[in-house]
């Protein structure tokens, strides 16, 4: 059962590698994101150099590899389980540890020479099987910010906290807490950690606002 568990980890590690940010900008311009706009493997930098629609495909595609990595966990930790009487064997354990792995993929790639993106598009997919409630105000308080401030670092680093917050308050009630929040915030700092050279723009004043490159 430990295999078990450590191959759906290393797994949920591989979907998180599957970088969408490049792929799609390959497929419309034929050009790899990482050497235009701010180098980032992301939405943002894929809507400024590509366009609108191979940046919602990416934002898209990387929600969706968080969503079955983490879901994948899920029903694997639950078959796990039943038989075993480790605590770490819990469905929502197993959700969170692949969420952690799948960010990681998305953030050091091993497709892609290990430079990917900022994991907030993927924490969407990961928080929607973890704590649907906090993803869904997550959602709601990066749409209204984005809408005031036309800063998507601005937008992304306050729905991240509003998640942190709120996976803690709605945590699973039939589960530890503890490792709950540990995993909660292990995902938050890592989205933090990648907007460093952002929130030192904003600090500045010198963070650009989202457009769309018109063609």
């Amino acid at each position: 059962m430990v295999m078990t568990a450590i191959i759906t980890i290393i797994a949920a590690y591989f979907i998180g590698s599957i970088n969408f940010a490049v792929i799609f900008t390959k497929l419309f311009t034929h050009r790899d994101i990482r050497d235009f706009g701010s180098g980032n493997a992301g939405t943002t930098n894929v809507m400024r150099v590509g366009g609108f629609l191979p940046g919602a495909l990416t934002f898209l595609c990387d929600a969706l590899k968080g969503f079955a990595a983490c879901a994948l966990g899920k029903l694997i930790f639950d078959y796990i389980s039943h038989y075993s009487d480790s605590v770490w064997a819990w469905s929502i354990f197993g959700a969170y540890i692949c969420g952690i792995a799948c960010m990681l993929g998305h953030v050091f790639p091993i497709f892609f020479g290990f430079k990917g993106g900022k994991g907030v598009a993927t924490s969407v997919g990961i928080f929607a099987v973890c704590c649907p409630i906090a993803i869904a105000l997550g959602l709601v308080c990066f749409a209204l910010l984005l809408l005031i401030t036309r800063i998507v670092s601005v937008s992304s680093l306050s729905a991240t906290v509003v998640v942190v917050v709120f996976s803690i308050i709605f945590a699973d009630a039939y589960a530890p807490l503890i490792p709950q929040i540990v995993m909660s915030v292990i995902m938050g700092i890592i989205v933090y950690v990648k907007h460093i050279d952002n929130i030192k723009r904003l600090m500045k004043g010198e963070e650009k606002k989202i457009f769309v490159r018109r063609k």
